[in-house]
């Protein structure tokens, strides 16, 4: 896990060094324990390492390959990297490191754009083909690594989070309306290529892009998940043994491969309790866990301690756990949002951000269950869904969307509302799923789009905000590919994730089973008011926003007239969303631009 950034001149100029090294500097905590750069002339690629595999010199980057030519930037984890490593040893290739990185390299070298279909994992990274002139950069199957970048008539660059592009400087920080629409109603997710700044993108998951000397970009998918090809003929024990052997090997993949401990982040749910009993299951020892807690509101309890210590004792594990009070979060929240390569609206942001910082002091390798509820259909509005009997937007619009189109244009100033962005986005994902069985289409939409621009997304970069590196199972391409073959009955059966009830049964404690779904909270940033409120009024009408003009004076008086009144069908506070939306824009944008 670490942080890559790079530039391509398309002009007669070299890589300026200090515009890399300016490009280094917000990586350098997804990075802490090495830094590098490579320059040649037009192209200049930086790096900073989080050492987990070879932990030697030998595996330090930019790593260049002189006998081909290439030059790479990673960030990720391979976990099929050993047997490849023999593959290509076999075809004549010869290494010098123990590690992934170099894998890849010579993958590349082997089998060309290629080689991504056969890598296993997470990844982002860049190949600098010398001998070619060509920028290869590719992004895994379901973007668990990120991967941005911004180009003009003279320069192509990229790197691993946003305020890298800001701070070399030369963006277009004006506001996309299309990328606005959709942050605004699908609580802060925004689908690739789009963010919501004209001057930066993002690669999209499954895809790689080829950069030639001349400017031109060649962007091409890999990878589909197919929600059309369901297997019907398996029966239910089948399909529980199948499930249980392949999220078996997706934990058991990424515990061994590290040369450093690797932890779980325990919520007390049952996806992140089932990752600690499956490697107790397996006979991993001493398993370290990692738990989080905050204060409580009347209305909802702010920690899971209740089940994670259930778990803890059932596993023997060495457990550690963390209470923060209020006044932490709050002191904390701008520094959060200072991390966040995209504006993010989800409690849980700052709630990894905060229990990453304990656990970066112990460990610097955590499983997480991020993605079990979306793959094994455990969201409370999945049935709510199925239950409309409609394949339209509308089915899924109204238990989903933050606002309708016409609160939108309520708002945003009306210079960023024309047509309804978001509506059509989500049309074109329902029919790329190719299937008339419309919470097939939902689930492939969440697993392939959704999911990557909120939850993995905030996991990503809460947790590199401390260099710790968070794996997620649960999204292991080859698990994900099997679960969308399974009826959709066998996800929304008994309350949702029927599969992993059963596997669990027996395994874990039923009190974790057989529990209502918790949203790993931080209830004041939910229900707000005190501190919080004040905080949010003084971030609203602050000159920056008023200057700015994105959100019209009589909505946002009106949010704060009632701060608890307005929420969304997802139980999220509107007022907490604009709110992070203009300090992620002043922390980030904002600053990048004065200095």
């Amino acid at each position: 896990m670490c942080g890559v950034c790079g530039e391509f001149r398309f002009d007669s100029n070299e890589v300026d060094l200090q515009t890399l090294h300016r490009m280094l500097l917000p990586l350098k905590s997804r990075g802490p324990d090495n830094e590098g750069v490579y320059r040649s002339k037009s192209v200049g690629l930086g790096h900073r390492r989080l050492s987990i595999i070879d932990l030697s010199d030998n595996a330090n980057q930019p790593m260049v390959d002189n006998d081909t030519n290439l030059t790479i930037v990673f960030n990720g984890t391979i976990y099929n990297y050993p047997q490849l490593r023999e593959q290509l040893i076999q075809r004549g290739h010869r290494f010098s490191s123990t590690g992934d990185t170099e894998v890849i390299l010579k993958a590349f070298a082997e089998w060309g754009k290629g080689c991504v279909k056969r890598l296993v994992g997470m990844f982002a990274f860049s190949i600098w083909d010398d001998s070619k002139q060509e920028l290869f950069l590719a992004r895994d199957r379901l973007g668990i690594k990120p991967l941005y970048y911004s180009q003009t008539e003279k320069h192509f660059r990229f790197a691993s989070n946003t305020q890298a592009l800001l701070a070399a400087g030369d963006v277009n920080t004006e506001l996309d309306a299309i990328g606005l629409h959709h942050h605004l109603t699908l609580h802060a997710v925004v689908p690739a290529p789009t963010t919501i700044l004209k001057g930066i993108r993002k690669v999209p998951p499954a895809h790689y892009m080829v950069v030639n000397k001349h400017g031109k970009v060649f962007t091409e998918r890999y990878w589909e998940l197919r929600a059309d090809d369901v297997d019907s003929q398996r029966d239910e024990e089948e399909w529980l043994h199948d499930i249980h052997v392949a999220l078996s090997l997706a934990v058991e993949r990424r515990l061994h491969i590290a040369d450093v401990p690797v932890g779980v982040l325990l919520s007390g749910g049952l996806d992140s309790s089932l990752l600690v009993g499956l490697l107790a299951e397996s006979g991993v020892p001493n398993i370290q866990t990692y738990s989080v807690g905050f204060e409580d509101q009347p209305e909802e309890r702010g920690n899971e301690f209740e089940y994670s210590d259930a778990v803890v004792d059932k596993f023997s594990t060495q457990h550690h756990k963390f209470y923060i009070q209020n006044n932490e979060v709050m002191q904390r929240l701008p520094q959060a949002i200072g991390h966040m390569a995209e504006p993010m609206v989800g409690q849980d942001a700052v709630a990894f951000y905060l229990l990453a910082e304990q656990v970066s002091q112990h460990i610097s390798v955590v499983q997480s269950g991020q993605g079990a509820d979306e793959v094994f259909g455990g969201y409370f509005w999945y049935p709510l869904m199925q239950a409309e009997n409609n394949f339209s937007v509308e089915s899924f619009a109204k238990h989903y969307f933050d606002r309708t189109h016409a609160e939108m244009a309520e708002t945003l100033h009306p210079d960023l509302i024309s047509e309804d962005f978001t509506s059509n986005k989500v049309m074109q994902l329902l029919d790329d799923a190719n299937t008339k069985n419309f919470l097939a289409a939902v689930l492939h939409m969440d697993v392939t789009t959704l999911i990557v621009d909120d939850p993995v997304k905030r996991v990503d970069n809460m947790t590199m905000a401390y260099g710790l590196e968070a794996r997620v199972p649960f999204l292991d391409h080859e698990l994900v590919e099997l679960a969308m073959r399974a009826p959709t009955e066998y996800k929304t059966k008994d309350g949702g994730k029927f599969l992993l009830k059963n596997i669990a049964r027996g395994l874990l404690p039923d009190k974790v089973i057989d529990r209502k779904k918790g949203y790993f909270p931080v209830p004041a940033l939910k229900y707000v008011r005190g501190e919080f409120l004040g905080f949010m009024r003084e971030i609203l009408s602050s000159e920056a926003c008023r200057q700015r003009g994105l959100f019209q004076p009589e909505y946002i008086n009106k949010l704060l007239s009632e701060p608890e009144a307005f929420m969304t069908p997802l139980r999220g506070s509107k007022l907490w969303h604009l709110a992070l939306l203009e300090l992620w824009l002043q922390r980030n944008v904002d600053t990048a631009i004065a200095s």
